[in-house]
């Protein structure tokens, strides 16, 4: 491996109304579509349920609400990122999954002043691409609302 890939991390791709997210691989623990999801009665708006997950009882974000944007249409068309935050284990729910990047640390910006600022809010830098920006995805930044909310 070269010494410029030393320096790369590696990003799973998720693509959240048009815009696309990177999510550090090591925060991934596993890519799945949505089976089965029970609604969870006076949880915040961003939770879209619970679903087992191989015996495991796992909290589902839609990434969607977190963000203030209109909800998917059809959720047995979206995916979800398991991830671990704060020892809880998560299903942020996303509209597609994409690549596994690796990308230059080197090459990394901040966050434009002209962002979103939905995007802004859970964004911790960015990156290039040939067909616009890859937001790289505070997964804890973003997460912490609703996780407040669900121990309140």
């Amino acid at each position: 491996m070269s010494a410029a890939m030393d320096d790369a991390t590696t990003y799973v791709t998720v693509s959240i109304a048009d815009q696309i997210f990177g999510i550090e691989i090591g925060r991934v623990r596993e890519v799945f579509t949505l089976e089965k999801l029970t609604t969870v009665p006076l949880s915040p708006p961003e939770v879209a349920g619970v679903l087992n997950l191989r015996g495991r009882i796992v909290t589902a974000i839609d990434m969607r609400t977190r963000l203030g944007l209109p909800p998917c249409a059809d959720l047995s068309q979206a995916m979800a990122v398991g991830i671990e935050h704060k020892g809880e284990a998560l299903a942020l729910i996303v509209d597609r999954v994409g690549d596994v990047m690796p990308l230059a640390d080197a090459k990394r910006e901040t966050k434009p002043v002209t962002l979103d600022p939905r995007w802004a809010s859970v964004a911790e830098g960015v990156h290039r691409l040939d067909g616009g920006l890859l937001l790289i995805l505070d997964v804890d930044h973003a997460l912490e609302p609703s996780i407040s909310a669900l121990a309140a």
